[in-house]
């Protein structure tokens, strides 16, 4: 999944592509020690927050194309995923042991 922070003005901040646990209902995501529920909608330009801090982060499934963003940052990718990310979803295999990536907008 790509997790991207909102930063400090809300619009904009560093991300992570890495795997995450959904719990049973679906409405929250755990990643990195953290635990993320779902903003129902009523996010700007995010759709979860981080239970402990209330800080609000986009989080969603990554695109094969890589415009993950909502607007272009960078992003770093976990090791775990690595070897599922650059040949099964990017399609691009040679990029193996690339661990971080500028992320395009979607737009």
């Amino acid at each position: 999944m790509y997790i991207e922070y909102k930063g400090d003005d809300g619009i904009i901040g560093p991300a992570k592509i890495g795997r995450v646990k959904f719990s049973k209902s679906g409405k929250s995501v755990h990643y990195s020690g953290k635990t993320f529920e779902t903003l129902s909608g009523s996010g700007f330009k995010s759709n979860y927050f981080d239970v402990q801090t209330g800080v609000h982060y986009w989080i969603s499934g990554c695109r094969k194309d890589g415009r993950d963003a909502l607007y272009t940052t960078e992003a770093e990718i976990d090791d775990d995923v690595l070897e599922e990310y650059w040949p099964e979803i990017r399609k691009m295999p040679e990029n193996i042991t690339v661990k971080k990536i500028r992320v395009l907008s979607k737009y």
